[in-house]
C-alpha cells in the first residue's frame, strides 16, 4: 500500500464528497456534516484542495484507491492563506501524512506572508503536531486575532 497526493479539483464529484465527509465524521467534525450543499459550496469555492489517497495497486491492472487525508486552503494566494481544515484517518495518523499534507500547501503558497491555520487551544494532541512542525501561536509572535462570538 503506498499514499498518494494529488489536488482535488472543483467542482468536487459526489464520491469525492462522501469520502471528505468521512474524514469529517472520522475526526468528530461534525458540524460540516449538517448541510451537504454547504460543504460542497464550501470545498468549491476553496482556494486549494489536496488530498492523500492510500492505494493498493494488487497484481491486476485494478488499483483501488481510498482518500485517507484532505487538507483545504481558504484566502487570496497573494496575502493570505488559512490552512482551514487538515484531516488525515485516524488509522492513517503518525504516518507522516498530516505533515506531508500541510507542508505541500505551505509550499505552495511559500510566497504568501501569512500563513496560518486555527485550531482548539485544548486540543493537546493537534497543538504538539503543529509545535513539532514549527509553527508558532500568534502571541509567540506578538499578534493576537480576533472573531465576532
Amino acid at each position: 500500500m503506498t499514499v498518494e497526493y494529488r489536488a482535488i479539483d472543483a467542482p468536487v464529484d459526489f464520491y469525492t464528497l462522501e469520502a471528505i465527509k468521512d474524514l469529517y465524521a472520522n475526526a468528530g467534525w461534525l458540524a460540516y456534516l449538517n448541510d451537504d450543499s454547504a460543504l460542497e459550496r464550501a470545498l468549491n469555492t476553496s482556494l486549494y484542495l489536496l488530498g492523500a489517497y492510500a492505494v493498493d495497486a494488487g497484481v491486476t491492472e485494478n488499483q483501488s484507491e481510498h482518500l485517507i487525508g484532505f487538507a483545504r486552503c481558504v484566502g487570496d494566494g497573494e496575502h493570505v492563506v488559512l490552512l482551514q481544515d487538515l484531516l488525515v484517518h485516524s488509522a492513517w495518523q503518525r504516518h507522516g501524512v498530516g505533515t506531508h499534507l500541510m507542508n505541500a500547501c505551505w509550499e505552495r503558497y511559500d510566497h504568501v506572508r501569512s500563513r496560518m491555520l486555527v485550531t482548539d487551544a485544548h486540543d493537546s494532541r493537534a497543538n504538539s503536531f503543529y509545535r513539532a512542525q514549527g509553527l508558532q501561536t500568534l502571541e509567540d509572535q506578538a499578534l493576537i486575532a480576533y472573531r465576532l462570538p
